[in-house]
């Protein structure tokens, strides 16, 4: 059984498509005082469940509004007999925060793997988190991971052809990213491909570093991150390529949160454009801006076939996004 809450239905309603198989029907209700319910309205006794929400924010509902909401769906699913409740979580929310950079900092990616399990949830199903390692350490239950290379991959190589491409990093910490999206690219299109990396330092909400490592004069240069939020990290990566001769310039980046004031990034004529998933949509930006600068790429494969897999049993730590 699939059902998809709401600010994720089109995402739910795509993967049940893929599937064959009908959204489960389920009721949400809001009441005044920000209070809210939510219950299937099938019999879920026995069943193996699968509940679709992204943990973005939006104007309708905060990251915490659906955090509850999500937890309150599961626990109740789990109360009412389901054999197996799994989670599959687009966006996770809270990921960035996996450790302590400063004293007395919240640890933020435990406590909700924590909520997660207190509700009853078995398994987490979440595409390209912001730290793997600290992802899988943080969850006691099961958890599947897919990532959106293999996706990037094809998308590079149609904008690319076969003209000579740069896998860049915006900063230190997404080295493996980057390295990881180059070889798979490499193994699709069999044309070798180059990497660089940008420094990055963010102290009090100030971002600083200079530092360029690479060859980016006349490449088509493709800067990947795991999230865009004001866009602010791509831009400044975008200019250094730009100032250095690339070819064009592409922002990857697999969840488009779009915060307040990305709309003039994803305009600027540094970047050719922003290539981004559906896990965090329906987007909140002009329709104008998200038609002539961002082009949209479905997630819907990889959460259907982690679904049909976990349905049929295959163990949930062992599968991949080679096997997906």
């Amino acid at each position: 059984m699939i059902f998809a809450l709401k600010g994720t239905m089109a995402l739910g309603r795509a993967i049940a498509d893929d599937l064959q198989i009908a959204l489960s029907e389920h009721e949400e209700r809001d009441f005044e005082g920000g209070e809210h319910k939510a219950r299937p309205l099938v019999s879920v006794r026995g069943k193996d469940v699968f509940i679709v929400h992204s943990l973005n924010g939006s104007p309708e509902d905060s990251v915490n509004d659906k955090l509850c909401k999500l937890l309150f769906f599961a626990a109740t699913c789990r109360e009412h007999g389901a054999s197996r409740v799994s989670a599959v979580v687009p966006y996770l929310a809270y990921s960035r925060k996996d450790r302590q950079t400063k004293s007395r900092d919240p640890v933020t990616t435990r406590y909700v793997a924590q909520l997660f399990e207190a509700a009853g949830i078995d398994v987490v199903v979440t595409l390209d988190v912001h730290n793997l390692a600290a992802f899988q350490n943080a969850f006691r239950c099961a958890t599947v991971h897919l990532d959106a290379r293999k996706l990037y991959s094809r998308i590079i190589s149609k904008r690319a052809g076969s003209e000579r491409v740069v896998i860049l990093s915006p900063d230190a910490g997404g080295i493996k990213r980057a390295q990881l999206l180059k070889e798979d690219y490499e193994y699709l299109s069999g044309n070798e491909a180059q990497l660089a990396v940008m420094e990055k330092r963010r102290s009090g909400g100030v971002v600083s570093g200079h530092l360029f490592a690479g060859d980016v004069k006349g490449a088509n240069v493709f800067i990947v991150d795991d999230i865009i939020g004001t866009g602010g990290t791509m831009l400044r990566a975008a200019e250094a390529c730009r100032q250095r001769n690339a070819y064009a310039v592409y922002a990857l980046a697999t969840h488009a949160l779009f915060d307040r004031g990305c709309e003039a990034v994803l305009a600027h004529p540094a970047i050719n454009k922003t290539i981004v998933t559906d896990s965090a949509s329906p987007f909140h930006i002009p329709d104008d801006v998200l038609r002539n600068c961002v082009e949209v790429i479905g997630s819907t494969p990889l959460f259907s076939e982690a679904v049909l897999r976990l349905h049929a049993g295959a163990s949930p730590f062992t599968l991949s996004n080679d096997e997906a």
